[in-house]
């Protein structure tokens, strides 16, 4: 959440959102309440600053404190040390004796869909900036091409009955 708030500045929980979806929402779930919770309970442990609207709406805007800017240098400095959790429910299927031909036609939909999506936002890199959102996009790109690959291959393949 300080990572997403550093990038934003200043953000609205409904802003944090909108930023997940054409990012990191990508390659990290985020449930929608815990944008809007997170931030708030991040503030009263003194990690974000809360400025909230006078009239209408009386949105809240969170922005870090210098807290917050430490405890996300002091995240970003400290290896990632575990290898990443890969949940699929095309691989679930197939674990459990799905036909790989049958599963494999939507997940090809899936990820065709989702490489295209990915690639559309390459076209945004100026070459300027953080390279680590491009970075992670590329990163992307390359799973999403090696899953087409993976299930371009299990469609060829049948289910064997079990005996």
């Amino acid at each position: 959440m300080l990572g997403l708030i550093e990038l934003c500045g200043e953000a609205t929980p409904y802003a944090l959102k909108q930023a997940v979806s054409v990012s990191l929402g990508n390659f990290w779930t985020i449930q929608h309440a815990q944008l809007y919770s997170e931030p708030e309970r991040l503030a009263k442990a003194g990690y974000l600053k809360e400025r909230r609207e006078e009239g209408g709406r009386r949105r809240r805007h969170y922005s870090l404190t210098k807290k917050g800017r430490t405890a996300i240098e002091e995240w970003r400095d400290t290896p990632a040390d575990r290898i990443y959790e890969l949940r699929d429910l095309g691989l679930l299927k197939l674990f459990f004796g799905a036909d790989p031909a049958q599963v494999a036609e939507s997940q090809l939909e899936i990820h065709r869909r989702k490489l295209a999506e990915l690639e559309a936002f390459q076209k945004f890199d100026s070459g300027d900036g953080p390279r680590g959102p491009w970075l992670t996009l590329e990163a992307g790109i390359l799973h999403e091409r090696v899953a087409i690959d993976f299930w371009e291959d299990a469609r060829s393949k049948r289910r064997r009955r079990r005996g």
